[in-house]
């Protein structure tokens, strides 16, 4: 199937768009989507800083890898030449105010001229939930202001622009319900900052179909649009961390006990934890974007709107989980006789 026969996934209309460039396609969400974009026929290019970084997306018949600063916006206008759309998967989770500027918002804005002075129409743009556009400075972390700012950015009367607001993903290689996991391999019990805020788990699969077919769409240039990437069911931090532990099969199969801290006790644990070397498991940033509940609003369009039955969590999950446990399959039945 070439891009040139499939059906546009929104409005039914064929598709003549074949050359895709993606930013921040070595990444987890972005390696599905590469994959899925190869399926369907496109041809795609992948930015890094260094090949090495997508050695793995080499292998795939129609990806061609540019070594690439994003963040030159000369060399991105050059890059971007001759591709009909581009997809921005580029993200930090942790940073100081510098750097959530450059990531999430220079980072777009120069994107947006970019795409316009190369002549590509069309923009899929993954934020996040909590992000508002319209009132940028309303939302309660550095985090989502800057991924508020970079929506607004993106706006330009000569691009088509789709915006898709997933809420936590989860996925074979994800580093959060996997995280949580290896942790109870260790400790007998997990305190735990902001357990009771409300999460709406994604898989990455159905977040990567969902870029997918908003490549896809066809939407007026000038437009933008946005979609929330959520799950079917909503669950606390708690419960997502004691279910990580009951999925992996950790304490036979009843995983640790969480135990939820109060704001003061998780602000300093937050605090301890980004004083370790490497990238920090949870910051104060991250508390401070839990004060909303991400899930979603149901004033936005949601994955049914793109034809997409999102995956529920727990059986996904327990798949992947298990599977990276001592005590799977032959290895583990041989361990266990």
């Amino acid at each position: 199937m070439t891009p040139a026969s499939t059906p546009d996934a929104v409005s039914g209309y064929p598709l003549t768009m074949k050359n895709i460039f993606v930013l921040g396609g070595t990444g987890f969400v972005g390696s599905h989507v590469v994959q899925k974009l190869v399926k369907q026929g496109y041809t795609v290019t992948v930015a890094t800083r260094r090949a090495i970084n997508a050695r793995e997306l080499q292998t795939l018949p129609t990806v061609t890898v540019a070594e690439l600063n994003v963040h030159d916006p000369a060399a991105l206008q050059q890059a971007l030449a001759g591709h009909d759309a581009v997809v921005n998967l580029v993200a930090i989770l942790h940073g100081n105010e510098a750097a959530f500027q450059q990531v999430h918002v220079d980072l777009p804005a120069s994107l947006a001229r970019a795409a316009v002075a190369a002549g590509v129409p069309r923009v899929v743009h993954i934020s996040a939930l909590g992000a508002n556009p319209q009132q940028p400075d309303a939302a309660p972390s550095r985090y989502l202001r800057s991924k508020s700012r970079g929506e607004f950015a993106l706006s330009h009367p000569a691009l088509a622009v789709s915006v898709l607001r997933p809420s936590v993903i989860f996925g074979a290689e994800d580093k959060f319900l996997n995280m949580f996991a290896k942790l109870q391999q260790v400790f007998p019990f997990m305190p735990l900052a902001g357990a009771h805020a409300r999460f709406q788990p994604v898989w990455v699969e159905d977040v990567a179909t969902a870029v997918v077919r908003l490549v896809q769409a066809r939407a007026a240039v000038g437009t933008t649009g946005v979609w929330e990437a959520c799950g079917p069911q909503v669950y606390t931090l708690g419960e997502l961390v004691h279910g990580a532990g009951i999925w992996a099969g950790i304490a036979e199969g009843r995983g640790r006990p969480v135990i939820p801290l109060p704001e003061w006790a998780g602000r300093l644990q937050a605090a301890l934890m980004q004083l370790a070397p490497g990238e920090p498991l949870m910051s104060g940033d991250n508390l401070d974007s839990m004060k909303l509940d991400n899930i979603a609003t149901g004033t936005e369009a949601g994955l049914a709107d793109l034809d997409i039955q999102a995956a529920a969590l727990e059986p996904v999950a327990r798949d992947y989980l298990q599977r990276g446990q001592p005590s799977y399959g032959l290895l583990g039945l041989r361990r266990r006789v």
